[in-house]
């Protein structure tokens, strides 16, 4: 494992308006499981080789939060969403590159575009393949979802020692009746009781961006105390 570059980065803020952001970033080479979790813990995400997380001095919208999966009780309205997902299937991998990706990338986030008011560029291959395949190690997989042997989801994560970390999930807008995103998570839940993981981690909850707030819905929740380093002990409650 080797620390290649270490900055710091500001801009617009990606989740509320009128705000910019400051992001701390850390490139590493051959990131190790244990050290990916660590990072995790703290409040970092990752997307290929990089790990960042928010500094901003003065605003703390973005809090690192957890589901306890070994708590965690499917509602009625999310046995309802699994059984409607039945037919589809699900095949688990390491990350991969084809042009399938890309087109069902790239039509999600014109969909979302146009949904939520996204910023909308069409991703290239290489951007494709330095934010979710490079720096996959061991812990870095892909979860394809298809429908009668049509790709519709694919969901990316990281599974680690004691959880599975939410990186990205994007899917086939004509599909969106499935609940597609709900569907996603709640099967990283199966996956993580089936396998005694306690933790997923879902990345960031911000109260007043739509795009996040959903993630108060899935309880038992905890969330990160403060922005600790890496040999600081954490605290979520």
């Amino acid at each position: 494992m080797q620390l290649l570059k270490e900055f710091y980065l500001e801009d617009k803020c990606s989740y509320l308006q009128g705000k910019n952001q400051q992001m701390f970033y850390q490139l590493i080479d051959q990131c190790d499981k244990e050290h990916c979790q660590e990072l995790i813990e703290r409040g970092f995400r990752r997307f290929g080789k990089m790990f960042f997380r928010p500094v901003c001095h003065d605003c703390t919208e973005c809090q690192t939060v957890k589901i306890d999966v070994e708590n965690y009780h499917f509602s009625k309205s999310a046995k309802r969403v699994l059984k409607k997902g039945s037919d589809i299937q699900t095949y688990i991998q390491k990350p991969t590159l084809t042009q399938e990706h890309l087109n069902l990338f790239d039509a999600y986030h014109r969909y979302m575009h146009q949904k939520k008011g996204w910023d909308f560029q069409e991703t290239s291959a290489m951007h494709y393949y330095q934010s979710f395949v490079d720096g996959s190690q061991e812990f870095g997989y892909e979860i394809l979802y298809f429908f009668e042997e049509r790709l519709i989801g694919v969901d990316l994560v990281d599974i680690l020692q004691n959880g599975i970390s939410s990186i990205y999930f994007y899917y086939d807008p004509e599909y969106s009746a499935y609940s597609l995103g709900r569907l996603s998570l709640y099967n990283q839940i199966i996956y993580a009781k089936e396998r005694k993981k306690r933790w997923i981690y879902l990345g960031y909850y911000v109260q007043e961006c739509p795009s996040l707030s959903y993630k108060a819905s899935y309880q038992p929740l905890y969330t990160l105390q403060g922005r600790p380093e890496i040999d600081q002990p954490y605290i979520y409650l």
